[in-house]
């Protein structure tokens, strides 16, 4: 849409995004400033964001098996969705954290991460899928509101939980190696750099009356 205006309009109109349009562009950058604040690192928030896309991928399968068109029902769904995938996630990198943290090589780290969570992600999982599978079956009055929710978070949660859960360790593990061979020396310079500038403006802000 941006491209859209400036080849259309030029740069004599201006434009602005308000209610859901707005919200959408900025609801990325909120749950990266989020957990990067709660991780204390730039890296690891990337890390679990990049599971969601494996249940969006579940709940557009879910949509062609069952030829259904994505609704204000399966929006809804997809929201539920994301918050499960971003917790799954999230308990992953916390423990992959802890092990690095401990000592452990990068790739041990992750790996023993994904073990000890795989099984309680995949109980909670088919338990939350078999739970709300029902909803898929619905008929009545108000059927097809039902079946399209039931099938955004079925078929999401489902691929998630096997695919998700799978590439979460990889994903921490390239994004930390990223991180301590490149952006950390990167981070080191940009902060020294900084830490320099200040102690040569201190000196004369004191000088000043």
């Amino acid at each position: 849409m941006e491209n859209l205006v400036r080849e259309v309009a030029g740069e004599n109109y201006n434009y602005a995004l308000t209610g859901e349009a707005y919200q959408e562009t900025q609801s990325g950058t909120t749950i990266s400033l989020v957990l990067a604040a709660q991780y204390e690192s730039r890296t690891d928030s990337v890390a679990v964001i990049m599971a969601m896309p494996t249940a969006l991928l579940g709940t557009v399968m879910g949509c062609i098996f069952l030829s259904q068109s994505i609704s204000i029902y399966t929006q809804i769904g997809i929201i539920l969705l994301l918050g499960l995938a971003a917790k799954n996630a999230i308990l992953i990198v916390e423990y992959a954290r802890d092990f690095r943290s401990a000592g452990n090589d990068i790739r041990q780290a992750a790996l023993d991460a994904g073990k000890i969570r795989f099984r309680p992600i995949m109980m909670t999982a088919l338990a939350f899928v078999f739970g709300v599978m029902p909803m898929l079956f619905a008929n009545g009055a108000g059927a097809a509101s039902r079946v399209s929710l039931g099938m955004a978070v079925v078929f999401g949660m489902a691929v998630n939980a096997i695919v998700g859960t799978l590439f979460v360790p990889n994903f921490w593990e390239l994004m930390e190696r990223l991180l301590e061979r490149y952006l950390s020396k990167l981070f080191a310079g940009a902060d020294k750099a900084a830490s320099t500038a200040g102690q040569e403006d201190g000196p004369e802000s004191k000088a000043t009356p």
